[in-house]
């Protein structure tokens, strides 16, 4: 059996070299004592007859060369690596992150790299005009960080911005051609100042070399991967709208980009040698910001209707004054023998995996695992599916009325102590029935809390995780929110429509005001949940790192990696195509079919003798996941990515 313990810093092929001035601005050491890995062999796949072949090359075997879509990926296998990983949902963005640490770089250092290629090669997932939350494991403080990069609002916003045109008439009309495709919906940007902040802090190589990889595919060209290529086709008709998507995703005669077609972004290079030289500047002011505030408020599309658009009321001044925030990051521990750290908010994802965690950890879960777990995670068992169900329809339930941006809205009585109270979970737990779903949760009566319930159905994005050779661990979910966002492009990058993550009505049917109300300068919540997993109760013998994209289900993708890896023994890859599962605070419960491979029916039978309502439709989760575990008499790192998309993992030598 597998265990998991915190490893020493093995020989690894390196030069240990100084160098004075190449870093962030976080202090001496991050401006010396790089660990240099001279393999030639690493961040490559290893063939299949034994050969290295690098991502991005085109050979036969290269990962990133698109094939046809075949739904789920069967036959992926844990790999292995000694010092450092990475793990992402498109090749060419973990060949940017490894290389960086094969360089000397730290975990920041590649998520920065691994952002600016994002936000090229899977624009329908994520940009750098958009929002991420990371949580950072520094290893030599052995403390953990949350950093808070999500979009806000405009200042001129109020609780009716995505309601109506005119938000003081009552009678206005809704934004044309729709809130998500208006420039309502469009958040001012954080995921750069969010990267530039925890670079400084954490970085060692000099931030303006993070980008060359970025340039380089946008210059020379890249192969249109399979998903991109089905977001181009399905979101023409939104696509068609703004002049700047057109010229970059479409042919001259307006037909669309396909997959495996190679493309260029010229002025997607341009604003990446921008943000470079003048760091997240370069974005929030200047010539980029305009062009920013300028197409946001377009109030006509440039297609041959002119289409009218309901234009954003962003400024210049909203772009300028974005902060990025450091949260104290929302931990539990669990059964006494795990510490599990996520994002705090304006995300619901932490608190929700908390709490769901804090139920679970009243049941004998481990005894329910997964039968055959060789055979792609298994198939899980009934009660199994039922514990981590039932537990997540409480947490949801409390997501649902209580959590919002803490800035405008705090949490219930003393605020996380409250929310996960041992004695308080122990109560929740105490509503699941072994033999019967509840359908539906009620909240927990948290105190006098005046707040309606708010069901905003979020969607998108996408998660990596990387660990360095010095020990320092990054999971960052990071989102442009729908596919495409809001079809608004400028400089080479899309424009969001994560505001739509707020409600668009400020209060419930009954006038009681919702938590997740737009207001002036405040970040829509969300449920991304980067995840870091440590042995013990507290920070310092890391386990594992994991997130997922998924919208409003991500709770439950990182939930059942959690679970699959803690309590049934799954390896990193196990865990990560592990069957999805769970619940948010509805009568229907998931179970994916997307693995055809497997016979689920006697699980689908046996979670409706318990009154589950079973959804058995196809899910895309995009779970990112690497632990540390022992394989005989040494320490590894091992990597998982999702079968339901086209990840990778990729470390020292050929994986």
């Amino acid at each position: 059996m597998l265990t998991r313990k915190f490893w020493p810093l093995a020989p690894l092929t390196a030069a240990v070299i100084l160098l004075a001035s190449c870093g962030g601005d976080g202090g001496d050491d991050n401006t010396r004592d790089l660990i240099v890995d001279n393999d030639p062999t690493s961040c490559t796949i290893r063939g299949d007859g034994g050969s290295s072949i690098v991502v991005g090359s085109g050979v036969a075997g290269d990962p990133a060369a698109p094939e046809a879509a075949s739904g789920y990926r069967l036959g992926l296998t844990a790999k292995t690596s000694s010092r450092y990983m990475a793990v992402a949902n498109t090749p060419l963005a973990v060949k940017a992150g490894c290389d960086i640490l094969k360089s000397g770089g730290t975990a920041v250092d590649a998520a920065v790299a691994m952002q600016a290629v994002l936000g090229l090669v899977e624009p329908q997932s994520s940009t750098i005009a958009g929002s991420a939350f990371m949580v950072y494991y520094d290893a030599k403080t052995k403390k953990v960080m949350a950093y808070d990069g999500r979009e806000t609002a405009p200042a001129a916003a109020t609780g009716y911005y995505l309601k109506r045109q005119d938000q003081a008439d009552p009678n206005s009309p809704t934004p044309v051609p729709s809130a998500r495709r208006s420039g309502r919906s469009i958040g001012v940007p954080g995921v750069l100042r969010m990267l530039e902040m925890a670079q400084k802090e954490h970085g060692k190589l000099a931030w303006n070399g993070l980008f060359d990889y970025g340039v380089k595919l946008s210059t020379d060209g890249f192969q249109i991967p399979g998903r991109l290529g089905a977001a181009i086709k399905s979101n023409a008709n939104s696509l068609a709208l703004d002049a700047n998507a057109m010229a970059t995703y479409f042919h001259a005669d307006g037909t669309p980009r396909e997959t495996g077609e190679t493309m260029t972004n010229l002025p997607y290079a341009n604003t990446l040698k921008a943000i470079a030289e003048k760091g997240a500047d370069a974005l929030h002011t200047g010539e980029i910001a305009k062009a920013i505030v300028e197409k946001a408020a377009q109030s006509v599309g440039d297609d041959p209707a002119k289409t009218p658009i309901t234009p954003s009321l962003m400024t210049m001044s909203d772009l300028a004054n974005y902060q990025p925030k450091k949260r104290e990051p929302v931990c539990v521990n669990y059964r006494s023998t795990y510490h599990i750290c996520s994002m705090a908010p304006p995300s619901s994802g932490g608190i929700a995996i908390a709490q769901s965690f804090g139920i679970l950890g009243q049941f004998a879960l481990p005894q329910y695992g997964p039968a055959n777990p060789s055979n792609e995670g298994g198939v899980p068992s009934v009660m199994g599916v039922h514990l981590v169900s039932e537990a997540e329809r409480l947490a949801y339930a409390d997501r649902d009325k209580y959590v919002a941006d803490t800035d405008f809205i705090p949490l219930p009585g003393q605020g996380f102590s409250t929310m996960l109270n041992p004695d308080y979970l122990k109560a929740r737990a105490s509503l699941i029935n072994l033999d019967q779903s509840m359908g539906t949760a009620v909240a927990g009566d948290l105190g006098d809390v005046p707040l309606g319930i708010d069901k905003t159905v979020e969607h998108g994005t996408t998660h990596l995780s990387v660990v360095d050779a010095y020990g320092n661990v990054a999971s960052m979910t990071t989102t442009v929110e729908s596919s495409m966002g809001s079809f608004h492009m400028v400089d080479g990058f899309l424009l969001t429509n994560q505001l739509t993550d707020f409600s668009a009505d400020p209060a419930d049917a009954s006038g009681t005001p919702i938590a997740n109300r737009v207001a002036p300068g405040k970040r829509p919540r969300s449920t991304m949940a980067p995840t870091l997993v440590f042995r013990g109760d507290q920070p310092g013998d890391f386990v594992m790192a994991t997130g997922s994209p998924g919208g409003g289900s991500i709770i439950q993708y990182v939930v059942k990696t959690v679970v699959g890896a803690l309590d049934w023994g799954l390896d990193a890859q196990q865990a990560t195509s592990l069957v999805i599962f769970g619940a948010s605070n509805s009568a229907t419960t998931s179970v994916d079919g997307s693995n055809t491979s497997l016979d689920l029916t006697a699980l689908i039978a046996g979670l409706e003798a318990k009154g589950h309502r079973v959804n058995n439709g196809a899910q895309s989760s995009g779970v990112a996941t690497i632990m540390r575990v022992t394989q005989g008499n040494k320490t590894v790192l091992q990597g998982g990515a999702d079968p339901r998309r086209e990840g990778i993992v990729l470390g020292d030598g050929a994986l």
